[in-house]
């Protein structure tokens, strides 16, 4: 099939809302799967989110159905998706343990960390 994409195909996509936050389409399926992945698990069992956690759109869902039980590595905190990435790959090599924080006190935006070409990235888990 051959087809052109043009403005008026565009814009039409634009109307779509996709704020899981906001949305019913998109958050009562992923509040019911959460609910599921909760109970399958014990109370006291923590959960490890390792994507972003800057945008409430994911954030606030998640944190509504499983509290102080979802945490995240506090590494990640200003980092973009191919320097978690990274870190995440290094510290397998290294063997290093990232620093799991939950995410419903975390603070969720932080000054950007060096760059691995310019920096050891694993420095700041080495003081542990």
């Amino acid at each position: 099939m051959n087809s052109q994409n043009t403005a008026d195909a565009f814009a039409g996509g634009a109307d779509i809302q996709t704020n899981v936050c906001a949305t019913p389409r998109y958050r009562d399926p992923l509040r019911r799967d959460l609910r599921a992945l909760a109970a399958a698990n014990h109370r006291d069992s923590e959960i490890v989110l390792l994507g972003s956690i800057a945008t409430p759109k994911y954030v606030e869902p998640l944190v509504e159905v499983l509290g102080e039980r979802l945490l995240f590595p506090s590494e990640f905190v200003g980092r973009g998706d191919m320097s978690r990435g990274g870190l995440m790959l290094r510290c397998v090599k290294s063997g290093q343990q990232l620093t799991y924080i939950t995410v419903a006190t975390a603070v969720r935006h932080g000054a950007r960390p060096p760059s691995f070409r310019h920096a050891d990235p694993l420095r700041e888990l080495k003081k542990v």
